[in-house]
Parts: C-alpha cells; structure tokens; sequence
C-alpha cells in the first residue's frame, strides 16, 4: 500500500506542477483501494513470513545455504496502463506493480561448481526471474551485482537509480562515481571489490504515459526488500567476503532489521553481523553529493578506515588525515 501511496502522490505532484487543480476519481477506484486497505489490515496481524513452507518470524538471521519457488506458484504481479481523469480529460498512466502484490520471497538453489558457475547460474535466475522483469519499465534492465567474486569486502546499497538500470549494473551514477573514488581512497580498485545492491530493480513510480522515462525515486518498501534479500544471500554465498559495508539507512534496515535503529546515526560506525559476516554501517555516497562538506565526507571516512583496519589495509598517515579540517 506504501508503494501505491508513494506512486499516487507523485502522480498528484506531476499534475499540480503542469497546472491542474483537480482530479476526477471514480467510484469503482474508491472502492479498490478500500478493499486493499481492509486486506492489508487483516494481513497485518499475521506478524511473520512464510517461506519455502517454513514459518520465519520476521528479521530471522537463521543461516540457509538454500536461498525458488516455481515460477507458476505464485500469481505474477503485472504493470497496467490506466486512464486518470484529469479535468475531464482522460489521461493514459503506466501504473507499476504494487509492492504489497509481491509474493513469498524466492527459495534460491546455487549448483555446485566454482565460484564463475554458480554466479552465472545466479545472473540467470534474476535477470530473467518473472516478479523482476515485471517490476521494470520497458526498455529498462534488472540488476545485479558486480565485482571481483574473490572480494575480501563486499560494499551493499539499497536500489538502482536511474543510470543502473539503463547500464544493468549497480553504482554507476553520480553516487557510483563518488564511491569508485571512497574505494580507490582506501589503496584498493574498485574491480577489486564486489558491489551490489538489496533491490534488483529500480523501485517504480507511474509514468505520464507507457514508453515514458520514470522522474524521481521512492525507498523500497519492506515488501520489495525481502523479496530480493534471497538474492543478496545468494551472492554473499558466492563471493565469501570477509567485511560488508551497508550504504545508507534503507539498506541497513534490510540488512539489520526495520526499526531497530531510528536513525542512521545510531548505527553508523559500528560493528554489526548479517549472514556470519561483520557489517559495518555508513552514510550512502549520495548523502555527500547533497553536502559535499569536509565534515561530512570525514564522517564516512571514519567509517572506511575501521573497514581498511579490519580488512588489514594498510593505511598511511595521508590516509588518517583525509578531509580533517585544519
């Protein structure tokens, strides 16, 4: 329903901004979003997840070394172009799958073989996995992970932007640039690490009409989360990274749990544990391109020098004194 709510109102805003001053809605959608609003309410006392025919309790950190379903076991949510009335006039609106549609998050079997085999066989799955094409525009690509499937730290954001799922690789905007630059700060090439995101696709919102260019982003919604976090733990399976760095407060709820951290500063530059591994928590890149002061850069710096230390980096004293004000 968030999904929806979060489409709706930029909708809203797109049309204010072009002049219009109202909208005509039918009776018939008045009453559709009341039943989701009823279904979500009796789903809500539900208070776990099913999966794979097990009972989980939501935020389990049980370690599976099976992270799918079938394909035909679950009805496919899928993307409809509608006509909103606007002053009178009907307006055609590519409406995106809603988030609160998804069904149990997929049960991923790696094969066995080296580490190329079994991300193969992974790309495979997402990049053609049904719910994932159908939750991006046309023309548009899934998402996965990139980097060295040898990688001693494994740096994890929340979802493609714009950029990524035109390039179908993670980190290649703005904020991609700035951190190809954090990680060349800490001695190391970004080939040399493994990137990846949560979300294997760019969270939708409606565009004007079907083969038009999505403006704006949303945050994931919790739904959309745990439904690709299985592919996550797939990779993290592959690879076998020693350090993972979450970039940002969406992705740290994912990784960590929704609600445990009000904010990002509460877990921030510490130490925390996903999947075995030691997760250290720091500002996304993007939060730097907004402010790009020297006490705010110093801040996820702070964060990549503990990271540099536990992956036994070495680190020199031009590299302790970056972005130190003076």
């Amino acid at each position: 329903m968030r999904a929806v709510l979060n489409a709706l109102t930029e909708e809203l805003r797109r049309l204010k901004s072009s002049g219009e001053r109202t909208v005509m809605v039918s009776d018939e959608g008045v009453a559709a979003l009341r039943a989701v609003v009823a279904r979500r309410t009796r789903a809500a006392g539900a208070g776990a997840m099913e999966t794979g025919g097990e009972r989980l309790a939501a935020g389990d950190e049980k370690k599976v070394t099976v992270f799918s379903s079938p394909a035909d076991s679950f009805r496919l949510p899928q993307p409809s172009v509608r006509n909103l009335e606007v002053g009178g006039v009907a307006t055609p609106v590519t409406v995106p799958p809603s988030a609160s549609c998804l069904p149990s998050p997929p049960i991923v079997e790696l094969p066995t073989g080296d580490k190329a085999t079994r991300w193969a066989a992974l790309r495979e799955l997402v990049l053609n996995h049904p719910v994932c094409v159908a939750n991006v525009h046309p023309g548009k690509k899934v998402v996965l992970g990139v980097g060295s499937l040898n990688a001693q730290i494994m740096f994890i954001g929340e979802a493609p932007g714009a950029d990524e799922e035109v390039q179908g690789e993670p980190f290649v905007g703005p904020a991609g640039q700035l951190l190809t630059k954090m990680i060349q700060g800490m001695g190391v090439k970004r080939e040399e690490i493994y990137i990846s995101n949560i979300m294997n696709w760019r969270p939708q919102l409606p565009v004007a009409n079907p083969g038009g260019e999505q403006v704006g982003n949303r945050p994931p919604t919790a739904e959309e989360l745990a439904f690709c976090l299985p592919f996550l733990r797939a990779q993290i399976e592959i690879v076998q990274p020693e350090l993972l760095v979450a970039l940002g407060k969406t992705a740290t709820d994912g990784l960590l749990g929704a609600g445990r951290f009000k904010t990002l500063g509460e877990a921030r530059g510490q130490w925390h544990e996903f999947a075995a591994r030691p997760v250290m928590v720091t500002y996304h890149p993007s939060y730097i391109l907004r402010e790009p002061t020297p006490k705010k850069k110093r801040l996820i710096w702070e964060d990549l020098l503990k990271v540099m230390a536990r992956a036994s980096l070495p680190i020199s004293e031009k590299q302790r004194g970056y972005f130190l004000e003076r």
